[in-house]
């Protein structure tokens, strides 16, 4: 199938608003297939596109429910998935949607494939890390630098704060990256696709409010030290901010960076605690 001339034959304009860059090769949709072990069951789409990869998950999955922003490919959609009665196809913004009726369509258990714009990609991670109760897994095909800063490690230029809000709720690989010459219209940058699968018992990070805040404070400020930061996230002083860092056993001008997911979790339980007590 020839999705280029699909689209000159129906008179579509790319919308840069919608951030629209689409794979096209077979074999490489079958592979982010394959990324995210798709074997029967629900699978959720954000952002249908032409429905290239809407038609190859629909040869693995049991049903695929795709959301795509753009009415005006909705006669794209309906010639490229003609044979494809397992896949439900949902006309509108997927961000104007709660978790609940998301989830409610999906009827349980689903895993999320997607080629997402790039702008999409921070909020709609965290908003399944966040909101989401049924999600096994997240397999998205992201700016390279952003899959890279969801894997990244402690003490290292791309590692921050949503690195470590998904690590305490999910382990992270990067499957392959795909360079910008692989996408139409073609963008860029480069692009990489990340597997995200969850595993909401991995960290011990008790009140879900303060650890967000903890980590959302550690980093506000990346040239400041952890202590300062938190001072000013938080409303203390600064010796009352350092005397929780030495109840973790972190030096005092250490910095938000160096910490790895479960101190973040220890440190967030401290702070619960002496905020608790004043």
């Amino acid at each position: 199938m020839d999705i280029k001339q699909l689209l000159k034959d129906v008179g579509f304009r790319f919308n840069k608003q919608f951030g629209q860059n689409f794979l096209t090769d077979d074999a490489l949709l079958r592979d982010i297939c394959d990324d995210a072990q798709i074997n029967g069951g629900t699978v959720l789409e954000i952002g249908a596109g032409a429905g290239t990869l809407t038609r190859a998950l629909s040869r693995v999955a049991d049903k695929v429910i795709t959301f795509e922003i753009d009415r005006n490919l909705a006669p794209v959609l309906q010639y490229v998935l003609a044979d494809c009665g397992n896949v439900q196809v949902v006309m509108g913004d997927f961000m104007k949607y709660s978790m609940p009726q998301v989830e409610q369509m999906c009827g349980g258990d689903y895993s999320v494939v997607a080629n997402i714009p790039y702008y999409l990609t921070s909020p709609l991670v965290m908003r399944f890390a966040e909101e989401a109760l049924n999600v096994r897994s997240l397999t998205l095909t992201v700016q390279k630098e952003v899959a890279q800063r969801l894997a990244a490690q402690p003490s290292t230029k791309a590692y921050g704060a949503i690195t470590v809000a998904v690590n305490a709720v999910a382990d992270v690989q990067i499957k392959r990256i795909l360079p910008k010459n692989l996408f139409y219209p073609q963008p860029e940058v480069d692009s990489a696709v990340v597997n995200i699968i969850f595993n909401r018992d991995k960290t011990d990070v008790g009140d879900a409010e303060t650890f967000r805040q903890t980590v959302k404070s550690a980093f506000a400020m990346r040239r400041k030290t952890l202590a300062n930061n938190l001072s000013a996230g938080f409303g203390l002083s600064k010796s009352a901010a350092e005397h929780i860092l030495a109840e973790c056993k972190l030096p005092p001008n250490c910095r938000g960076e160096e910490l790895d997911t479960e101190q973040f979790a220890l440190l967030a339980h401290a702070i619960g605690a002496f905020t608790s007590r004043k």
